[in-house]
């Protein structure tokens, strides 16, 4: 790889990139694949810290779970989280893309909640919890989600620059037959 490109962390494995969104906040990822589209490299990436979802959990079995979408207006419940997270050693950080926690986390428990059901059942997000708090009279949760999460970065000066909106809707299709045609290939 190019000097430019991404950097092989300290131990020589998987290099890592840093990738940034529109707001300025960072991500540090492992890079998993790289596509070249266009004239520009493209980056299939995984967080180097586990992804985490704010969760406010239903205070009764009839109703959902709700996943907390919009993390500017939580920063609140972020902050109980916070203290009940540096309990376990662990922080949590406001990244691009995904909230994540950094450092080590116990195995996880075998407890699967189902969040956000399908009308027709089918391909539900799976998630284990985390942790459980309760802020603003409310219960929440930090939920992990069992698929993995990729992000989908342009390489660009050495940095990777998240994408987002059009280029997103233009590029994924075309990223995914990409790895399907290189999964045949490997076949």
């Amino acid at each position: 790889m190019s000097s430019d490109g991404p950097t092989a962390n300290g131990s020589g494995d998987v290099p890592t990139v840093l990738v940034r969104d529109g707001q300025g906040r960072h991500l540090l990822c492992f890079l998993e694949q790289l596509i070249p589209l266009d004239g520009n490299d493209y980056a299939l990436l995984t967080p180097v810290d586990t992804p985490v979802c704010l969760v406010r959990i239903a205070e009764d079995e009839d109703s959902d779970d709700e996943v907390i979408e919009e993390l500017d207006a939580a920063e609140s419940i972020l902050s109980v989280a916070d203290v009940v997270l540096q309990e376990h050693d662990l922080t949590l950080v406001r990244s691009a893309v995904t909230l994540t926690v950094s450092g080590e986390l116990d195995e996880p428990e075998e407890l699967e909640e189902d969040l956000e059901d399908d009308e027709d059942g089918e391909d539900t997000d799976l998630y284990e919890m985390l942790i459980q708090f309760r802020a603003n009279e409310q219960e929440y949760g930090l939920f992990i989600p069992l698929d993995p999460f990729f992000v989908v970065a342009r390489l660009q000066d050495g940095e990777g620059v998240l994408v987002e909106g059009e280029e997103f809707e233009r590029v994924q299709p075309r990223i995914e037959a990409e790895l399907d045609e290189r999964e045949l290939a490997d076949d």
